[in-house]
């Protein structure tokens, strides 16, 4: 639901492709959707070796093989519609021979790659609630601007190694009570829009890694309650909410499918669900793109 911005270190060389389940060979995950809250998935040819890219001063999973390796970029909720572009660095080797011996030189060159956000409209829901419910306590307030200096950092992680792949998993079976983007308007007062899945299920539900990853944050949250965070890689994050059982400590790496928490109404909701996020490169980006159904 937070999101910040900042610096990080691009690898531009790796040396074995990372392919996504189902390229190729079937479903595509991400699914693209080149709109606010989407993913773009941008081809950037054929090369020797994987090619790094960048957008604004952030780090963009590239997956693919020498035959053609493919950017998947996070496009925030906040985007604005139109021209948007990458900035892709390709490492080039040359040999240079003299009489006596030959030497490899490495260059990098770099290009911009354009293309275009699409606008979408997301629903809005308009609400009246006693004031109470709107505006925070100054205690409150106080512990919210806490904990949103920690939570940018965690969304700021990135770690080197590449998801295992990138379709995943439901991680609670249950009817999805909100949707992504939906904007809340309570007593007039406009709220971010929603930054998540959420799935209804029954307090005590077990909560799941849809993909394998590696806890980074455990927390108890004012807005969100109890929290898991996941990082599977290069930018990849995952985020579980409102949890009433939390199951693992930071650094426990899970596999797909591994119990982490189960489903509660902690945080500042009105009844037990599962508020799940996914975020690439910084942006939370829907997690339906992820899923084969």
């Amino acid at each position: 639901m937070l999101a910040s911005a900042g610096g990080a270190t691009l690898a531009l060389l790796h040396p074995t492709p990372a392919r996504s389940q189902g390229q190729g060979a079937g479903a595509v995950f991400p699914q693209p959707s080149q709109v606010p809250g989407g993913v773009a998935r941008l081809s950037l040819g054929p090369a020797a070796e994987r090619p790094g890219a960048l957008v604004g001063d952030l780090p963009v999973l590239v997956v693919g093989d020498p035959i053609e390796w493919t950017a998947l970029v996070g496009i925030p909720l906040s985007a604005a519609p139109g021209e948007a572009f990458v900035e892709v660095r390709e490492a080039r080797r040359a040999a240079t021979s003299t009489s006596t011996s030959t030497s490899t030189s490495t260059s990098v060159s770099t290009r911009r790659l354009r293309y275009v956000i699409s606008p979408k409209r997301y629903s809005e829901q308009q609400l009246k609630v006693p004031p109470g419910k709107v505006d925070l306590a100054p205690a409150d307030l106080a512990r919210y601007e806490r904990e949103r200096t920690h939570l940018a950092k965690v969304t700021a992680a990135y770690s080197e190694p590449y998801p295992e792949r990138l379709e995943m998993e439901v991680p609670v079976p249950g009817r999805r009570s909100s949707s992504f983007g939906l904007r809340r308007v309570f007593n007039g007062q406009s709220r971010n829009p929603h930054s998540g899945m959420d799935i209804a299920a029954a307090t005590g539900t077990p909560v799941v890694a849809p993909l394998a990853g590696t806890v980074i944050d455990v927390g108890d949250y004012f807005f969100n309650g109890g929290t898991v965070w996941l990082d599977h890689g290069r930018g990849l994050l995952t985020m579980y909410c409102h949890l009433s059982a939390m199951d693992v400590r930071s650094g426990d790496r899970l596999r797909a499918g591994e119990r982490l928490g189960a489903v509660g109404a902690t945080g500042r909701v009105t009844g037990p669900h599962l508020h799940w996020s996914v975020s690439l490169n910084r942006a939370m980006v829907d997690p339906a793109l992820f899923l084969a159904s």
